[in-house]
């Protein structure tokens, strides 16, 4: 049995796999929220796992959170993944490979175990992380950018006067501030995605599967006059490969 981890910038996403593969249970909580308690009260009920693999993007204080409640559990440490030069079929393209974010890394992984073909990973969340990755599994490279979400936030607080009383809607063209707002975030990052992926065809000599994942990929997805598709726990799935290969 094995415990899987993924911590992200907003929540930690986890999954309980069976030795056949199949996932027994999963989860999130956000950071804002009681995490050791939340969890205690998930995992009590579920069999002890054999090891605990987990994926981070967050700082040692809340690695060691999670650490902690593993260890009052079942005694058993993290396995943390630190993003390699190689693994599972991918290359890294960093020099220094360890600064490629090792989320960015196992969605890679798992796109690459879902099939071969080029891909390009795009993740919408707090930070939009595009990546480029040929049939080969060599990555390309990617950019990084803020997330819509994190967007509109930076903009309200670098501004005065752009204060919207409600949430806006993504439309075409704004007549209020609130939705010109929402939608000129929502699609600039919609237009870098485009533009990543126009580049990457260029480089691949093929068109590339366009893959979303992160939370917020499901509003992104019908901004996008290209083809996609949805995954969803890329992290969690690329780490269940790393796993595996590990033993």
């Amino acid at each position: 049995m094995t415990l899987l981890l993924d911590l992200g910038n907003t929540r930690l996403k986890w999954a309980w796999q069976a030795p056949s593969g199949e996932w027994l249970a999963e989860g999130a909580v956000d950071w804002r929220a009681d995490v050791a308690a939340t969890l205690m009260k998930a995992w009590a009920s579920l069999p002890a796992p054999s090891q605990v693999v987990g994926a981070s993007v967050v700082d040692a204080s809340r690695e060691e959170q999670v650490a902690a409640v593993i260890r009052r559990l079942s005694g058993l440490s993290v396995n943390w993944m630190r993003t390699p030069s190689l693994a599972c079929g991918v290359r890294n393209a960093y020099a220094e490979p360890q600064r490629l974010g090792v989320d960015r890394f196992l969605v890679m992984v798992a796109a690459r175990g879902a099939g071969h073909g080029p891909h390009v990973l795009a993740s919408v969340g707090t930070a939009l992380t595009l990546d480029a990755l040929d049939a080969e599994g060599q990555h390309l490279g990617g950019l990084i950018a803020p997330g819509p979400q994190l967007m509109q936030q930076s903009l309200f607080e670098a501004t005065a006067r752009i204060r919207p009383e409600h949430p806006g809607a993504i439309v075409e063209l704004a007549d209020n501030t609130a939705d010109a707002v929402a939608s000129g975030c929502w699609q600039a990052a919609a237009a870098l995605v485009e533009r990543f992926a126009s580049r990457a065809t260029a480089r691949l000599g093929t068109v590339p599967e366009l893959v979303l994942g992160g939370g917020d990929a499901p509003i992104l997805l019908p901004l996008l006059s290209l083809p996609a598709r949805l995954s969803q726990d890329g992290v969690l799935r690329g780490l269940a490969i790393w796993a595996a290969a590990q033993q």
